[in-house]
């Protein structure tokens, strides 16, 4: 087997993999952020919150992005 599947097994092209792939990273972590801002919150640390915030909005930018090419290529 190669070092890169090339959709014979899984019948997915590898960018198509990798855009699905990025675009469900992304979401997790929009997700798992939602935590740590609600930790930082807690803890009254706001400077720390709003950077997860800043990252939050990147991961969702990142996202949207992601299935708009999906929505291109598929």
């Amino acid at each position: 087997m190669s070092s890169t599947e090339e959709g014979q097994v899984t019948g997915t092209k590898d960018k198509v993999y990798n855009l699905i792939w990025f675009t469900e990273k992304c979401l997790d972590n929009t997700l798992r952020l939602e935590t740590y801002i609600g930790d930082a919150e807690r803890d009254g640390d706001t400077e720390l919150a709003e950077f997860f915030r800043r990252a939050q909005d990147e991961s969702r930018r990142g996202a949207e992005q992601a299935k708009q090419l999906l929505r291109q290529r598929l």
